[in-house]
């Protein structure tokens, strides 16, 4: 998926104590906009304050700039209200209630569900969803079908977590429940993909985001309740809580909520080869379409034909009427920004899809370090079209930090998952990537490549073969 790439400003100045300092050196109120209320404060000032998490199921710095859902929401939020954005980021729910009830931020926002400490600092909204709650377990361990398999069995959660919450309700008619916090960052996911512990609690959303990298832990079932997740408003902020209500109630019945629940599910994987037939279908039926203007895109901007062919193939199949979950169109699959970044107008114009494409790849390619030599250098270009190139760059460091070489995508490719950890997102410029997605990504664009090489020269000889027949027949 071709993506607007990052400012290397946009990834210091979007995590961290950087940020929370940022937001302390804000404008005084003065005694006279006391008597305002919270919700006329922010119009006049023309900004809105949010503190949240760097989490994928919260915010982080995706491909195309900010993402996620509380920061998706949230952006919508302002927007309702005329205001400008100003969203940062805090280690932990602690910092994230000092840091709403220090005035620094007029919303919590990252998935919350409201507590006694929550209700000491603000007031919470009306729920924007529910979030299932999964037992997971090691694949080959014993699975237990419900509440009565883990009768001689501790489940690990997150310190502080609003599992604790729900685990304690549970033991009230399930007193047999055993569960222990992790401790240091590893994830409960983590902890039981290494055996160290045998089962976990955790929510579905985060499941969808980490299983990709601990395939061997399953899910065993869901528990009866859902968490409710909400944002917390500013204490005695009565106006903008009841905005925030009105706000989450419209995007509900529009039908916007729930496709933004949707999009970001963290379940959009790439594009799956079940059978070579269906390679050599499209191979035959669509890539004759579109051959040319691979052709044409990669004569203009120096590139090979076949790689642009085999990235199409693996964005849309070369279809381009294509849209993913995420919101990307096309047969290179842009995104908005990076299609109005291009100048595309209609996402769905095959050749104006291609040429963008092309035309960012090549831009990506200038920014990937010219000592890397060929063909890391062009993995390392695709990698950076699929995830952002200051994500590839994080991995890089990384990779050189845990003394492996930055100069090889085969190592690199090894490290950029742990983009997806704490205990290492936390410590880079960009902050979270869903690292997996283009090891897979650039993996599978070779593949095609490969089957590009060796099926065109075969296809054109054939083609060739069958006009000298055709006009011999006609003569």
């Amino acid at each position: 998926m071709a993506r607007r790439r990052l400012y290397s400003r946009l990834g210091r100045t979007a995590f961290g104590l950087g940020a929370i300092a940022a937001v302390t050196a804000m404008t005084l109120i003065t005694p006279a906009q006391t008597s305002r209320t919270l919700l006329e404060r922010i119009r006049a000032r023309g900004e809105l304050r949010v503190v949240t998490l760097n989490l994928p199921t919260c915010y982080y710095i995706g491909p195309q700039g900010p993402t996620g859902l509380d920061y998706d929401l949230a952006r919508e939020f302002a927007h309702d209200l005329g205001v400008r954005l100003k969203i940062f980021t805090v280690p932990n729910e602690a910092d994230l209630r000092k840091a709403l009830a220090s005035g620094q931020a007029d919303i919590a926002a990252a998935q919350i569900t409201a507590d006694a400490a929550w209700r000491m600092v603000g007031e919470p909204s009306v729920a924007y969803a529910h979030i299932a709650q999964l037992v997971v377990y090691r694949a080959g361990e014993a699975d237990p079908t419900g509440l009565p398999g883990l009768h001689e069995a501790t489940l690990m959660i997150r310190n502080g977590s609003p599992q604790e919450q729900i685990l304690a309700k549970l033991k009230l008619d399930a007193p047999f429940l055993h569960w222990q916090g992790s401790s240091g960052s590893a994830s409960p996911l983590q902890q039981v993909a290494s055996g160290r512990v045998g089962y976990a609690l955790v929510d579905a959303r985060a499941y969808s985001y980490e299983r990709y990298l601990y395939p061997d832990v399953k899910v065993a079932f869901a528990l009866p309740e859902k968490r409710p997740v909400q944002w917390i408003v500013h204490r005695d902020a009565f106006q903008l809580l009841h905005r925030v209500n009105g706000f989450f109630d419209a995007l509900r019945r529009s039908g916007q909520l729930e496709r933004l629940l949707r999009q970001q599910s963290g379940s959009v994987g790439p594009i799956q080869l079940k059978e070579p037939r269906v390679f050599e279908l499209d191979f035959e039926q669509r890539l004759p379409l579109y051959e040319s203007w691979f052709r044409a895109a990669a004569a203009r901007y120096h590139l090979d034909w076949r790689l642009l062919a085999a990235m199409a193939f693996q964005e849309s199949r070369w279809n381009p009427q294509a849209i993913s979950a995420a919101g990307a169109e096309g047969l290179m699959m842009l995104t908005s920004d990076t299609a109005q970044e291009m100048g595309v107008v209609d996402r769905a114009n095959a050749k104006a899809s291609i040429f963008a494409g092309a035309r960012y790849l090549a831009q990506v390619l200038k920014m990937v370090p010219s000592h890397i030599p060929e063909p890391d250098r062009t993995w390392f270009a695709l990698a950076s079209y699929n995830v952002g190139f200051g994500h590839v760059e994080d991995a890089r460091v990384l990779a050189q930090r845990l003394g492996k070489n930055p100069d090889s995508w085969r190592q690199v490719s090894e490290v950029l998952p742990l983009l997806t950890e704490p205990r290492w997102y936390l410590h880079t410029e960009y902050g979270y990537a869903e690292g997996w997605q283009p090891v897979i990504y650039v993996a599978r664009v070779r593949e095609f490549l490969r089957l590009l090489e060796w099926q065109s020269g075969a296809f054109i000889q054939t083609t060739d073969h069958n006009r000298r027949r055709r006009a011999v027949a006609g003569s």
